[in-house]
């Protein structure tokens, strides 16, 4: 139920000077620790909840601080994520197609800028159906609202901010100063399994924790699956010429699961979205907000002309990546609304190789295109449960969409600065950084090492996802190594324990987890930072 003004007390303060300013360093923090995770684990938990707590105490100490004033600042914190997210999830794969691959820094910012305001603008426009009309459930919009009813509970601070402080100062020790092993050693190995080692990593850790015992098992069995099932029986039977076929057949397999899983996603919103229309004999049930038209026709044009100067996306491409943004926009905003799952990569690809046959578009546009729809489809289920809360807790809706533009633009510079940077340190699609989204586009788009287990593996995903089974995880556990797998159920394991141990402090675990995950994120880009300045 929706909590009126009158209902708490509180007026309609907008946007304040100071919330804006802590959102931004906020912003700051989030982004550049989701680029990070996003290309490390390839997973990005919503960070909704975790924005909501660190503006709660930040503002909490000032005074006249209001609960809307601190739904704004998260608001405007949490956009940085997924813009950082749709860009980790597609840009790098074209360096793995071709690490010689030239992309300007200005092509790779105006495609993501254009991402960002189309996925703003074009969520604002499907708000009020998802939110007011259908009503969509929105978990992790929900789960902000009711962290917002406890902003007086200063606490939680206590738990979140050490825990961040820690992983930042764990993640210098251990990359910067060599003091601490990325990785343990458990088991040597032999011709049939490859050597397993432990992931030292407070994000790894934390990403199970935060995903729970549940999905945790499912990643584990992907991993059990292809290192320790087909990976062996393979060998020991002959189906496998050596442990280098086998790893090029289960990471082909992997990676089909998990772009299956994605199609399977796609197809059951497209399924309803159909079946919406025929319900209505023909028109969608989209309560489109009027009065936006004429912005959106505005910034259409804007973003235009943004991307015939300065990319290499011609004037006929700039309509069909309109129209794949409205797509993808309007997928992304309702599964987000019924799932709390996001598959932008995913909306990518299919906008990324549609254009490509119906243009016939070179490599490069085509990765300009799949920045901007994949940034468009991020940051539209992220406003969306940012809408969601303050919906409830009747935040200004103009006061609210400020706040995602300004956070959605500044997320896409940090984010596009940053992943230069990460490029300079790392190479990616490797053990090191591996990218596996963005290793998912690759393969499709340059071409399949393994094409008949990337097949099985597409299939697979299908008919798993369709089964309501977490295929992407299995997927992920089965093409990531084995040392990120263990450390995320070592994390899982942990939070069950505490759980059943400590049922009444489970929040406090989950802040922890919270903090881990953004200060190890965080720290990891800055010493890339380091790293490329001194070189």
């Amino acid at each position: 139920m929706k909590i009126k003004n009158k209902d708490i007390g509180l007026i309609d303060t907008n946007m304040t000077l100071r919330g804006t300013i802590i959102g931004v360093i906020g912003l700051i923090i989030i982004t550049v620790s989701s680029l990070y995770v996003a290309l490390k684990l390839g997973a990005l938990p919503w960070p909704t909840v975790f924005v909501t707590i660190l503006s709660m105490n930040l503002l909490n100490r000032m005074k006249n601080s209001t609960l809307q004033e601190v739904n704004c600042t998260h608001t405007l914190m949490s956009a940085g994520s997924m813009v950082a997210g749709g860009l980790a999830f597609t840009l790098p794969g074209l360096w793995i197609i071709n690490p010689n691959y030239e992309i300007s820094y200005v092509s790779v910012l105006v495609s993501t800028l254009v991402g960002a305001i189309l996925g703003t603008v074009f969520t604002s426009i499907y708000r009020k159906s998802f939110i007011e009309v259908k009503q969509l459930p929105y978990p992790i919009g929900e789960a902000a609202y009711k962290t917002l009813l406890t902003w007086q509970n200063k606490k939680s601070g206590l738990w979140l901010f050490p825990s961040l402080a820690f992983s930042a100062v764990f993640t210098f020790i251990r990359d910067f100063f060599g003091k601490i092993p990325t990785l343990l050693g458990i088991y040597k190995g032999n011709k049939y399994i490859s050597p397993l080692t432990l992931y030292v990593s407070p994000m790894a850790f934390a990403i199970g924790a935060m995903i729970g015992t549940k999905l945790a098992l499912f990643w584990a069995l992907g991993m059990i699956s292809g290192y320790f099932m087909l990976t062996p029986i393979g060998i020991s039977t002959g189906l496998f010429e050596s442990m280098v076929e086998a790893d090029s057949f289960r990471s082909n397999l992997g990676l089909g699961i998990m772009i299956g899983t994605g199609l399977a996603i796609a197809l059951k919103a497209i399924i309803t979205f159909v079946i919406s229309i025929s319900k209505n004999k023909g028109k969608a049930s989209i309560s489109v907000d009027k009065t936006r038209i004429v912005e959106l026709v505005v910034v259409l044009l804007l973003c235009m002309i943004l991307l015939v100067v300065f990319t290499d996306v011609k004037f006929y491409e700039c309509i069909l990546l309109f129209i794949g943004c409205a797509f993808a926009t309007y997928l992304s905003g309702m599964l987000t609304g019924e799932t709390g799952i996001n598959p932008m990569e995913v909306f990518a690809l299919i906008v990324m190789i549609a254009i490509g046959k119906i243009a016939s578009t070179s490599i490069l546009p085509l990765f300009i295109i799949a920045i901007a729809t994949a940034v468009a489809g991020g940051l539209s289920g992220d406003v969306m449960n940012d809408f969601k809360s303050g919906y409830l807790i009747g935040t200004p809706y103009k006061s609210q969409l400020k706040a995602e533009a300004i956070g959605g633009i500044i997320g896409a510079i940090i984010a596009a600065s940053a992943i230069f940077v990460l490029k300079s340190a790392y190479t990616f699609g490797s053990a090191e950084m591996p990218a596996p989204q963005a290793t998912n586009i690759a393969k499709a788009i340059g071409g399949l090492d393994n094409p008949l287990a990337f097949g099985i593996g597409i299939a697979s995903g299908v008919v798993l996802c369709l089964l309501s089974i977490p295929s992407s995880l299995i997927g992920l556990g089965m093409y990531l190594g084995t040392y990120i797998t263990i450390s995320v159920c070592l994390g899982a394991l942990v939070m069950f324990i505490i759980n059943k141990a400590f049922k009444n402090r489970t929040d406090e675990a989950n802040l922890v987890s919270a903090g881990l995950l953004g200060g190890e994120g965080f720290a990891g880009v800055i010493i890339s930072f380091i790293k490329v300045l001194s070189v």
